[in-house]
């Protein structure tokens, strides 16, 4: 699996480490009740964030929209701290932008 860490600017400057995942690949097995949708410029990703706590567990890509970017420190038993060689991206620069 492939991970990339983004930086969000626009939720405080977050450092998350997100691997993607097709749309039908991810399951969430406890808790989607409490999850707030958020959209924001192109409104094309969907962000998803707990309600309760405020994490950003995954979204649906702009720059894929048949995938979902997936929050890795939301899975049980990964430490995103000890992933090592993980790409950084800021979070400005899109790369759908530069299409």
């Amino acid at each position: 699996m492939a991970f990339t860490k983004w930086i969000f600017n626009q939720f405080t400057k977050r450092h998350v480490i997100v691997a993607s995942i097709p749309l039908d690949g991810i399951k969430v097995i406890k808790g989607s009740e409490l999850l707030s949708l958020y959209q924001f410029n192109t409104k094309t990703a969907k962000h998803y964030f707990c309600s309760k706590c405020g994490i950003y567990t995954h979204h649906q890509r702009r720059s894929n929209p048949q995938q979902y970017g997936f929050n890795v420190a939301c899975l049980e038993g990964v430490n995103p701290l000890t992933l090592e060689n993980v790409p950084t991206y800021d979070g400005v620069n899109h790369p759908v932008d530069r299409m």
